[in-house]
């Protein structure tokens, strides 16, 4: 196949081929498409020629990504978790770069050099963790929207790191203040923008927009790629003009439909951004860097987590948010590479720190996948050690307000997890007469149902001594809608561990979900899709007998 069209029909047959033994073997698909990328590339069988063809699709899809990311922040969120963002982010490139700095001094690398290759650690890959949260449903959650915030911080310190590295080419201190001012005046011009977009343009045009569904699609991308493209153009990022680009939609009444028609063709497109990164990774400076390469992924992998644990703890957080958030930054960026290549590019820094910043980058977005997708037994094994890094009062997380009737009404019925199933679940339950209090890991989602009339306790349903706080006795039935076997299996042994004997209900949301947690205890599976259907039958065949009457 020597066209082009031959060739990418390859690349996805290839990418399905692995995609499907990767979900065979229980492995992320992810890492599948990123090693097909690797053996299809030139480094080992060259199959890949069209790079800027791959290059482009690989750009649109990050900037769907950005996009839907952007479209599902609401502003209420933005002031809780903008300060824990900027302070954890911050904090962590701090740190990051002049713990990187001395440990790769220690190395003996060049002062130049060993700059470099800090910088580059402190950078993590959005658009993998966000890929991540997504599959795990974990975006809406507390730990989700802080990740997702400090995340942003780094994206801008990329540009200001890009921007430092071309100031870097004139010798004059003018030309860095220059370069300072045009991003300030930028800023705000962009601010400006887009508060008016938003406030005057934007409500009236998509309406117009909404009244074709396929126009409406047409209409997102083509506002999101062309604030992709505006942003790059001002200075910024492909990737911060489709943030804001989404971020810009979120307030309209449409965000849903068009988050819901756009998933599939993220999905797609992202396929080709896996591709084009194993495609591009240098494999040929590896062989002389596996010593220095293996400290400082163990570096990345450990110590930057446990910098932002730390600076979580101290602001006032749980543990387990801390570590939660803390493992999306256990991996470096693509754009670590990029950054380290531009050096190359200027003579700062030779081929060795390429080929060191890449076999870094493999080890540590290999391992932090495995390691965010089984956070939940990685935190039940870790919680005893972790507690150093929270306060005796985690003021941050403290219990949202409860109303007086829930503290004192014992209930019948324990919700875990008050997400749109299980919220509504519960505020069912309780308009039909059963008493019922629900627990949710969010405490801003906590506080919201309380104020609504839903008793509501905040707290970590997988925590044994949070378990010891609630009426456990007084319950006759455990209903847990956690989207994760793995918390749902932590769940059910820390009820089994204070002899609840009451009733368990889970829901399950994947095929083959519901064995696993019958096999672990639970008398009763809900299966909300299933559920749906079988309501759906039973209510059509009713109006379809009643009309044959």
């Amino acid at each position: 196949m020597h066209t082009l069209f031959g060739e990418f029909a390859l690349l996805l047959a290839i990418s399905a081929a692995a995609g499907a033994m990767s979900l065979w073997l229980r492995q992320p698909v992810l890492i599948a498409y990123i090693v097909v990328g690797i053996a299809a590339g030139p480094a080992v069988l060259g199959l890949v020629t069209a790079h800027e063809q791959l290059d482009l699709l690989a750009q649109v899809g990050v900037a769907m990504l950005l996009f839907l990311v952007g479209i599902k922040l609401d502003l209420q969120h933005v002031r809780h978790i903008g300060p824990v963002a900027l302070a954890t982010g911050i904090g962590q490139l701090a740190f990051t770069i002049i713990l990187g700095f001395a440990l790769l001094l220690l190395m003996d690398r060049p002062v130049l050099e060993a700059l470099y290759v800090a910088v580059a650690l402190t950078f993590s890959s959005t658009i993998i963790i966000v890929k991540l949260l997504s599959d795990k449903r974990e975006m809406d959650s507390l730990h989700g929207r802080i990740a997702v915030g400090f995340l942003i911080v780094q994206d801008l310190a990329v540009v200001l790191a890009m921007m430092g590295m071309s100031a870097l080419r004139m010798s004059d201190d003018a030309s860095t203040l220059s370069v300072l001012g045009s991003l300030a005046w930028r800023m705000v011009a962009a601010a400006a923008l887009l508060y008016v977009a938003m406030r005057h343009v934007l409500p009236p045009l998509v309406r117009w927009m909404a009244r074709s569904q396929e126009l409406l699609l047409i209409f997102a991308v083509a506002w999101g790629t062309s604030l992709a493209a505006l942003g790059e153009w001002a200075g910024f990022s492909k990737e911060a003009g489709a943030f804001l680009a989404g971020f810009s939609l979120a307030s309209t009444a449409y965000r849903d439909a068009i988050s819901a028609r756009l998933s599939g063709l993220r999905d797609f497109l992202l396929l080709f951004f896996f591709l084009d990164l194993g495609a591009k990774l240098d494999m040929s400076q590896l062989g002389s860097e596996v010593g220095p390469a293996a400290v400082l992924s163990l570096f990345v992998l450990i110590g930057n987590p446990l910098i932002v644990m730390a600076i979580m703890g101290y602001m006032g957080y749980r543990r387990r948010t801390g570590l939660l958030a803390g493992l999306t930054v256990a991996q470096i960026s693509e754009f670590s590479i990029v950054f380290v290549a531009m050096g190359i590019t200027l003579g700062h820094v030779g081929p060795s720190a390429l080929g060191l910043t890449t076999l870094v980058g493999l080890v540590t977005i290999t391992a932090s996948t495995y390691m965010i997708l089984y956070s939940q037994p990685l935190y039940q094994r870790l919680s005893p050690w972790l507690r150093i890094f929270e306060r005796q009062t985690p003021h941050r997380e403290a219990i949202a307000g409860q109303s007086e009737q829930g503290i004192q009404e014992a209930p019948d019925v324990l919700v875990f997890g008050l997400g749109r199933y299980g919220g509504r679940l519960a505020q069912g339950l309780r308009r039909a007469g059963v008493r019922v209090m629900g627990v949710d890991f969010d405490p801003e989602r906590a506080r919201q149902l309380d104020r609504h009339g839903l008793p509501t306790r905040f707290g970590d349903g997988m925590d044994a001594d949070f378990l010891e706080t609630l009426p456990l006795r007084q319950a006759r039935w455990v209903v847990s809608t956690l989207p994760e076997v793995e918390a749902n299996a932590i769940l059910l042994a820390a009820l089994k561990a204070h002899h609840f004997e009451g009733h368990c209900i889970m829901v399950s949301r994947e095929q083959g979900d519901e064995a696993r947690l019958r096999a672990m205890g639970a008398q009763t599976v809900l299966n909300p899709v299933r559920d749906a259907v079988d309501n759906a039958i039973e209510q059509l065949t009713a109006l379809v007998t009643e009309g044959r009457r």
